[in-house]
C-alpha cells in the first residue's frame, strides 16, 4: 500500500476497483484496511474492503477488495506529512509481501509509493523500494527498468551521485544490465529486443573530444561481448538523441548509465502511465513510476493510471509462474 500518509490508498483503491485490473489479475492488499476505507470515502467510491488472515482467504468479487492487514498505522495520521509510524508501516508491507512471493503464496508484486524520509525516521536506511527489496530477497545486484508506452529504460546505475556513479559504471556491470534487460524484454513477449546504450559523456564523448575515454574503457568492451553473444545491441549512442530515436520505434530499450540520464526523459514522456520494474530479483515486482505526492494526498485527485499500469505489467510478467 506504500506509505499511509500520502497518496497510496488512494490510487491503490483507484486502481483495484478498475475493471481491467479485475479482469487481468487476483489482487490482494498488505496494508491497512482502515485507511483503505478512508481513501474509498475520499474518492466517492462504495467498495468492501476486508481484512483477511491469509491469502487463501480472499474472495474475489466486483467492489470488494481484499487485505492482509497488518493494522499499523494510527487512526490519526495526518495525510501529507513525514511520519516514522507510516515509514515504519510501509517497511512491514514490503517485508510482508516479499515473504509471500519468495513462498510463491503470491505470484508478483506491485508497489504504491514510499517516502524515504519517513522510512528512514523509521530506522531503516534504503535508498527506496528496489534496495530494500534486494536485501529482503537476499539479491546482491539488481536493475531499475523504467517502461512507458513510448520508451523502455534501464538503469546501469541509480542512487549515487553523479561522480560516484561514473566510477562505479565498468564493463561487467555494463553486461550484467543489458543482459537483465534483454532478459525482461524476451520474457514480456519481444522476442528480439533491440537495444540502444547511452554514453557517459556529451555525444558520447565524440571520439575523445569530451572526458577521458570513459565510453571506450568502461562500455565498449560489454557492447563487443553482448553482440558475439547474438544479443541486438548497439552504443555508445548520444543519450540526447537515444530517446528521441526510441519514441521513434527504433529500441526497444535503452541502457541509461546513470539516475538522471533515464529518470528525466521518462518523465517527461509518460510518469503518469510509466511503470517501475525491478529486474533481477526473484520474484516479479512492477510499481508506480511516481512519488507520494503529500501536497494532493487526502483530497481525492492523484490518478491511479500509473498504478493500473504497474498491476498490468506485474500480471502480464506473471503469467508464466
Amino acid at each position: 500500500m506504500g506509505d499511509g500518509a500520502g497518496i497510496g490508498p488512494e490510487v491503490t483503491v483507484g486502481a483495484l476497483v478498475d475493471d481491467a485490473t479485475a479482469s487481468r489479475c487476483r489482487p490482494i492488499v498488505v496494508g491497512d484496511a482502515a485507511r483503505l476505507r478512508r481513501a474509498s470515502e475520499i474518492l466517492g467510491l462504495r467498495t468492501d474492503i476486508v481484512a483477511i488472515e491469509s491469502v487463501a482467504d480472499a474472495v474475489f468479487a466486483p467492489g470488494r477488495i481484499n487485505v492482509v492487514d497488518l493494522e499499523l498505522l494510527p487512526a490519526d495520521l495526518p495525510w501529507g506529512a513525514v511520519s516514522s509510524s507510516a515509514g515504519e508501516a510501509a517497511y512491514q508491507y514490503v517485508r510482508k509481501a516479499s515473504e509471500l512471493a519468495t513462498r510463491g503464496v503470491v505470484q508478483g508484486i506491485c508497489t504504491a509509493p514510499l517516502n524515504k524520509e519517513a522510512l528512514h525516521a523509521a530506522g531503516h536506511t534504503y535508498p527506496g523500494h528496489t534496495e530494500l527489496l534486494a536485501h529482503l530477497t537476499g539479491t546482491d545486484e539488481v536493475s531499475m527498468m523504467l517502461a512507458t508506452p513510448t520508451v523502455n529504460v534501464i538503469h546501469v546505475t541509480t542512487h549515487l551521485g553523479l561522480l560516484d556513479a561514473v566510477a562505479a559504471i565498468e564493463p561487467g556491470l555494463v553486461e550484467r544490465t543489458v543482459r537483465r534487460g534483454n532478459h525482461t524484454l524476451r520474457d514480456s513477449g519481444i522476442t528480439h529486443p533491440r537495444i540502444g546504450v547511452c554514453g557517459i559523456n556529451p555525444h558520447a564523448g565524440e571520439n575523445g573530444l569530451f572526458g577521458y575515454g570513459e565510453e571506450e574503457k568502461q562500455i565498449t568492451p560489454a557492447l563487443e561481448k553482448l553482440q558475439a553473444d547474438g544479443i541486438d545491441v548497439r552504443g555508445p549512442l548520444p543519450a540526447d538523441t537515444a530517446f528521441f530515436l526510441a519514441t521513434r520505434g527504433e529500441y526497444d530499450l535503452i541502457v541509461a548509465m546513470y539516475h538522471d540520464q533515464g529518470h528525466g526523459p521518462v518523465k517527461v514522456l509518460g510518469i503518469e502511465a510509466g511503470v517501475n520494474v525491478t529486474v533481477g530479483l526473484p520474484v516479479i515486482r512492477t510499481s508506480v513510476d511516481h512519488g507520494t505526492a503529500f501536497d494532493i494526498a487526502g483530497t481525492g485527485t492523484a490518478t491511479a493510471d500509473s498504478m493500473i499500469e504497474a498491476l498490468r505489467q506485474a500480471a502480464q510478467l506473471s503469467a508464466d509462474t
